[in-house]
């Protein structure tokens, strides 16, 4: 597969940003961003699909811990 050409790229990035802010207006619940979900996945490579899904993963996670901060699971204490 030949890499994406400028116009390409762009049309990808947008139509990314769509998607996430859909994800975003609807407090992430997939089903009602179906359409802009399927635009996503025509206009961009299956690799940079995955990689924007994890990449939003992570960010959503990565702002998480930075606003309500980390809480160490209940696991078994280790006295030292």
């Amino acid at each position: 597969m030949a890499a994406p050409n400028s116009a390409q790229r762009k049309a990808c990035w947008d139509a990314r940003d769509q998607l996430w802010q859909c994800l975003d207006d609807n407090n992430d619940k997939t089903q009602s961003c179906q359409q802009v979900q399927g635009d996503f996945e025509a206009k961009c490579p299956a690799q940079w699909v995955k990689y924007f899904t994890k990449r939003r993963d992570f960010l959503k996670y990565k702002e998480k811990m930075q606003t309500e901060g980390f809480t160490p699971a209940g696991g078994p204490q280790v006295n030292s």
